[in-house]
């Protein structure tokens, strides 16, 4: 297979997959919405397709890892002055450092994620969610499924409580592998997520939540008793409004919530 795309070779190692297809920009970049005073963050520009219909319509910043990809965009798009390139790796990125004063509060992040870093990079943005306005993703179709599904579901789990605690998720619309070059394996989608301004009720400890979440979808056919039988009792189980005879897939937000607030009590 060809993996040349307007000259540069797509690596594997960094999970390229270039959209070209403009009818799925155009869908995208209606859904960003970016305005003059906005701060918009990509991740990953590649070859620019997105790149090329924010510049001018927004001060954005572009964060690359393949070097060869920074000095294309950087011969491109130089002239323009509300521009930055960051050559790095988003999963060690400081995005602290490149909030604009002058510009709107909060940054928008945008990006055709690889596929191999998209759970992480998320996670890792979570850190960040006070700077953050909203985040529109590609990613791939799955991970957006599992990310917005509901108690009940095969595909609720960590990643959807994590998530949705700290976050409003929502599955904006799916993209054929036809709309990138190469065309990867799996059909992709794009998710809008907004950190929540207000969250009506917060974990005391969020490390606790993590690791509670993390543990409790650990061993999935089992019962929640028994994934967290070294974690909580079946009368804080109970005290959190959850059966202790239920999978874990079957427990809202904010029974998860709620438990863990029971156990950080526990221990102070």
């Amino acid at each position: 297979m060809n993996r040349k795309v307007d000259g540069h070779r797509a690596r594997k190692r960094f999970g390229q997959n270039f959209l070209q297809d403009a009818n799925v920009i155009n869908q995208i970049i209606k859904a960003i919405n970016p305005k003059i005073e906005n701060h918009v963050v990509e991740i990953g520009p590649g070859l620019g397709a997105l790149t090329d219909e924010l510049i001018g319509h927004c001060f954005l910043t572009v964060i690359e890892l393949d070097r060869d990809l920074v000095n294309k965009l950087e011969r491109k798009y130089s002239q323009h002055k509300n521009f930055e390139i960051h050559q790095g790796d988003a999963l060690k990125f400081d995005f602290s450092k490149i909030v604009k004063d002058n510009l709107t509060e909060k940054i928008k992040l945008v990006g055709n994620l690889p596929y191999n870093i998209s759970t992480p990079l998320i996670f890792y943005l979570l850190k960040y969610k006070d700077l953050i306005a909203d985040m529109h993703f590609m990613l791939q179709k799955e991970v957006v499924e599992r990310i917005t599904s509901e108690p009940g579901s095969k595909t609720y789990g960590r990643l959807s409580v994590i998530l949705q605690y700290a976050c409003e998720t929502n599955h904006l619309f799916n993209v054929e592998p036809e709309a990138f070059k190469p065309a990867p394996k799996v059909d992709s989608a794009i998710i809008r997520i907004k950190p929540r301004e207000i969250i009506a009720e917060p974990v005391a400890d969020e490390f606790l939540f993590q690791r509670l979440v993390t543990q409790a979808f650990s061993q999935r056919r089992k019962t929640i008793r028994n994934t967290l039988k070294t974690l909580a009792s079946d009368t804080q189980l109970q005290a959190a409004q959850i059966d202790p005879g239920v999978r874990p897939e079957t427990v809202s937000v904010q029974n998860y919530v709620r438990l863990t607030n029971i156990l950080d009590n526990a221990h102070t």
